[in-house]
């Protein structure tokens, strides 16, 4: 494994644990050129995943860029990292489990939106702004009024 500092191929596994829901093995790594500790994860991939974008292009699912969008719907949230890696890993296994090799993004956002609904109504509406490319308030409304299960109402 390269270290992320200082580009050494000469690390060490140091600490070797499974993740909470045991779909990933955490490994603890010191680089013995620099010292630096850095730490990664090792999961099973059952197939190669590709993401079909809303303009019809085709690229590699990006566990990391899901991760990211996440990571940013829940900043400065009371949300643990351990849970948005939690819900990434059900987001994956339930990619996998379609059985196809593309998925559409939407069923990705979809999926996401679902799982941030029940993990944290600040970080839902977060990602659903983005995602849905609110461009007024009424689109905020119409996301809180969702969330809460309400029918929106309408402003005059």
């Amino acid at each position: 494994m390269r270290c992320p500092y200082c580009s050494s191929l000469d690390t060490q596994v140091k600490d070797s644990r499974p993740t909470e829901d045991e779909t990933a093995i955490r490994r603890r790594r010191v680089c013995a050129a620099c010292g630096r500790r850095f730490t990664t994860f090792e999961r099973v991939q059952l197939r190669e995943l590709g993401v079909i974008k809303s303009t019809g292009r085709r690229v590699p699912f990006d566990r990391e860029k899901l991760e990211r969008s996440i990571d940013i719907a829940t900043r400065k949230r009371d949300v643990k990292p351990e849970q948005v890696e939690e819900l990434v890993s059900r987001i994956v296994r339930r990619l996998e489990s379609l059985g196809e090799s593309e998925v559409p993004s939407k069923v990705i956002g979809e999926y996401v939106m679902e799982e941030l609904k029940a993990l944290d109504s600040v970080a839902y509406v977060r990602f659903a702004s983005v995602y849905r490319n609110f461009s007024e308030t009424r689109d905020f409304e119409k996301a809180i009024a969702e969330l809460a299960g309400e029918a929106p109402t309408t402003r005059q």
